[in-house]
């Protein structure tokens, strides 16, 4: 079933033994910082930290942190099966029959679709406790790395709407703790909370929400399109609509069970230097100029728990919000680009750095006319600095097999593209901020029609009656079972 709230996803972590609770004192300075650090690097399970210094709230960490925990955050037991389930959604379409039965038919598989409206309702648990004055002191918001700016709240769903349509957009905007009611905002020029700062003005109302269900969190990761709203999606990943409740002091909806909501205003002529901040790239993302955000109202239920996210050098927790992303979106992907077979977001490019997809090549220069679309796809994959394109065949997800097939295929003059544009805001290998060059490779195998008049050799494959031959007589002398020990691994040297 799917998850109503963070609190519920904490005791399905109970139940299933992936919640270790940490009772010792603990300093949200660095501290708890150190041993998520730890405990993600070796793929340990998520930590509540109940005795946390300066503050009476809980700090859970590392709820995402392994393919297990971010599968079951999506109400299924592997990311694929989580895919598939938007990939069903995609292929709805109405029958080609007029009869009755065919249209109830219709009408059940269009069904799941409700999903995606979210429900208002007139009270929420984020609301069950009103400070009578903001103090965002009483928050236990981790400082993660020493050369911080201060601490972040680095899971915040930060909620904004459309000055003229009204849609509604939920990010996720790291944001660093100035005082007792101010922080900055740190959404980047390619973002849709900055889009609608931007249409706004001076001042624009903002209400951020912090420990909503896991769905409703992941969703704000997600490389939406602005027709899609991040409550829309969660939905349909839960299969069942949010809830969401009117804040206090702000036209915006939130969560309606929320652990905390920071309600309050944006000032776009308040400009102050944020960061620097330990990073996902695994270095210190610079400090910058950025707006404020003015916080007039805070809202928590009774018990609630500071949900935080460390991130820096990978492997960290949010590789795994990384893969879930590379797998929903691949059917999405494929929608435009059929022929994409797999696409592999490799950890260690940060997701933005490096994308390797495979595709049916069929005809001179399929690959460069891919890298050009996905280029062009928007927020999930026009900033992505090097496209990696090989053959079908190849399996993206073993970097070992592509490390071989690209390094033996790439012809430099032939095969790489240079190609201009917008990169990330976090990327410091630019010359410039958020625009530099990006690079793309075919590494697929070339034909004399792109010219390449040579014969391109075949791989080296045993015959299909001598595997079948060896393989009877591996399994009837036993040496499946000690295989391992009598063949030596060549790529480490060890046998």
């Amino acid at each position: 079933m799917p998850f109503d709230s963070l609190r519920a996803f904490v005791d399905a972590l109970k139940k299933s033994g992936d919640l270790h609770v940490i009772s010792a004192p603990v300093d949200p300075y660095l501290e708890i910082s150190e041993i998520t650090d730890r405990v993600v690097k070796a793929g340990g399970p998520a930590l509540l930290f109940t005795n946390v210094k300066g503050s009476a709230f809980p700090v859970l960490t590392n709820q995402f942190g392994t393919h297990k925990r971010m599968a079951m955050a999506l109400d299924a037991a592997t990311l694929d099966e989580a895919a598939g389930r938007l990939r069903d959604l995609i292929d709805i379409s109405p029958p080609e029959s007029s009869g009755f039965l065919d249209k109830l038919g219709a009408l059940k598989s269009f069904a799941p679709l409700a999903n995606a409206v979210p429900q208002t309702v007139k009270s929420g648990s984020c609301q069950d406790v009103v400070m009578a004055e903001p103090d965002l002191t009483k928050i236990p918001v981790l400082t993660t790395w020493p050369l911080d700016g201060g601490p972040f709240v680095t899971l915040p769903l930060v909620v904004t709407k459309d000055p003229k349509s009204g849609r509604f957009n939920v990010g996720m905007y790291r944001m660093q703790i100035y005082n007792a009611a101010e922080t900055g905002m740190h959404w980047q020029r390619h973002k849709h909370g900055r889009a609608h700062a931007e249409a706004w003005g001076e001042r624009i109302p903002v209400a951020v929400a912090i420990g909503a269900d896991p769905a409703i969190t992941y969703a704000a990761t997600a490389p939406l399109p602005p027709v899609l709203d991040e409550y829309a999606f969660a939905g349909l990943l839960r299969g069942k609509p949010v809830k969401l409740v009117q804040c206090k002091t702000v036209d915006l909806k939130v969560p309606a069970d929320a652990e905390f909501v920071l309600e309050g205003y944006v000032d776009n002529a308040d400009v102050r230097t944020e960061g620097p901040f330990g990073d996902h790239t695994g270095v210190y993302s610079l400090a910058d100029a950025y707006p404020t955000f003015h916080v007039t109202c805070i809202t928590h239920r009774k018990d609630a728990i500071y949900p935080a996210t460390v991130v820096g050098k990978p492997p960290m927790e949010d590789a795994w919000i990384g893969k879930a992303t590379e797998r929903l979106f691949l059917p999405l992907l494929q929608m435009v680009l059929p022929e994409v077979v797999d696409m592999n977001l490799p950890v260690e490019g940060g997701f933005h750095n490096l994308a390797i997809v495979s595709i049916k090549k069929s005809y001179p220069g399929h690959a460069k006319k891919v890298m050009n679309a996905l280029w062009g796809l928007g927020h999930m994959m026009m900033l992505t600095r090097a496209l990696v394109i090989v053959d079908a065949d190849v399996d993206v997800q073993d970097p070992r097999a592509v490390a071989w097939f690209v390094l033996n295929n790439l012809a430099p003059e032939r095969d790489v593209v240079m190609m201009p544009g917008p990169v990330d805001d976090l990327d410091h290998g630019s010359y410039t901020v958020a625009y530099g060059m990006k690079m793309g490779i075919d590494a697929t195998r070339k034909t004399k029609a792109e010219g390449y008049d040579r014969e391109w050799p075949p791989d080296i494959v045993m015959d299909a009656p001598t595997r079948d031959l060896v393989e009877r007589r591996w399994r009837e002398y036993g040496l499946d079972k000690i295989g391992k020990m009598l063949v030596p691994d060549a790529w480490s040297g060890q046998g």
